[in-house]
């Protein structure tokens, strides 16, 4: 796993970027995409038209706009995540420990008598980080992927299978950003729900703790269920965002997109960002319940074992435990994390995501 990070570090690089801005002659493709979703989809002399519009109106995507796209993701990530580690705390803790903390009121009520207020705060460093670093290539390798995988089918194409093209660019970015997550959520999920004593609940002592017992293993054995829940929750997540701003400048606000104040798109970003967080808590809450499970104690034998050990133990509805604070958690902080993505990309006089230009 440490040569796999290595290499996708080393690929992904400043000047690798570069060099693949410089092999793509489409660097707009995204905008194209989104302004031609009105056209009639048999009608590609009009796509044509919309296309040439587009180019000369459209954010430039070089390698100083997948910056500022991955600076956006750092934060919106990194700060939402951070806030909600309360009731992360709470989530976990039913997941593994269902007979103690039985709703999200009492696993609150428990968490603060057991650790006060600090014990609310439990894990917050390694949540920052890891998530930090998730946000910044998931959001921007998303934008990189989109429009590479645009221009390998071609215009027309990119236009017709416009979500495949959502669904395969935010999964291959979710496979990276997941090698970056892995080593930090394995340290915030065993700091949250190891028995008082039992595991240090300081930042540092923590890491060393799983690096001198279980070496670099510890740290990535939870990368399969990770990418079994990451993954799918991202490809849902981008996906139906982008459709659902689609259809919001499509269906109700009906003037073209640049006619409406920043206060205006940047709400639809949020009301179009809560909603894909209800889908994503949904498809990959089981994945999810498996990772907090696998993360909690030191495993013997092959992840595999383990995870079919685990889903063995919980059974069927064992795995949907804690649904209800993720469905709370993961619907504001994906809708706070589009807005504040797109609330820095505005800044940064970049124009916000998805939607249709008319």
């Amino acid at each position: 796993m440490g040569v796999a990070s290595l290499f996708l570090v080393a690929m992904f690089t400043p000047d690798a970027l570069t060099g693949i801005m410089k092999r793509s002659p489409m660097q707009e493709q995204r905008m194209r995409i989104q302004m031609c979703a009105s056209a009639p989809q048999g009608n590609f002399s009009s796509v044509g038209s919309v296309l040439a519009t587009a180019a000369a109106t459209g954010d430039r995507h070089d390698t100083s706009y997948y910056a500022k796209c991955m600076f956006g993701g750092l934060l919106a990530c990194g700060l939402t995540h951070t806030a909600m580690v309360p009731l992360d705390i709470v989530k976990c803790r039913m997941q593994v420990d269902p007979n103690r903390y039985k709703g999200i009121f009492d696993g609150f009520n428990k968490v603060k008598a057991e650790g006060g207020m600090s014990g609310l705060r439990l894990g917050w460093l390694p949540t920052f980080l890891g998530y930090s670093m998730q946000g910044l290539a998931k959001y921007g390798f998303y934008e990189l992927f989109k429009d590479k995988y645009s221009e390998a089918v071609g215009h027309e194409n990119a236009v017709k299978y416009r979500t495949l093209v959502y669904l395969s660019a935010s999964a291959s970015a979710e496979l990276i950003a997941d090698v970056f997550l892995c080593p930090m959520e394995s340290v915030k999920v065993r700091m949250q729900t190891s028995a008082a004593g039992n595991f240090p609940t300081a930042f540092g002592a923590a890491a060393h703790k799983i690096w001198a017992g279980e070496g670099m293993s510890g740290f990535f054995k939870g990368i399969s269920p990770l990418w079994m829940r990451q993954v799918p929750y991202t490809m849902v997540k981008f996906a139906s965002f982008e459709r659902t701003v689609e259809a919001f400048y499509t269906h109700i606000f009906t003037k073209p997109k640049d006619q409406y104040s920043k206060a205006t798109q940047l709400s639809v970003t949020f009301m179009s960002g809560y909603l894909a967080g209800i889908f994503c808590a949904i498809v990959s809450h089981p994945a999810d319940t498996v990772v907090s499970k696998l993360n909690q104690v030191k495993t013997e034998g092959s992840t595999v074992s383990a995870i079919s050990g685990i889903l063995k133990d919980l059974g069927p509805a064992g795995v949907w435990r804690g649904l209800g604070p993720r469905i709370i958690m993961i619907g504001t902080l994906t809708g706070l994390q589009w807005w504040i993505y797109d609330t820095f990309k505005s800044a940064m006089g970049l124009q916000t995501s998805g939607g249709v230009k008319k």
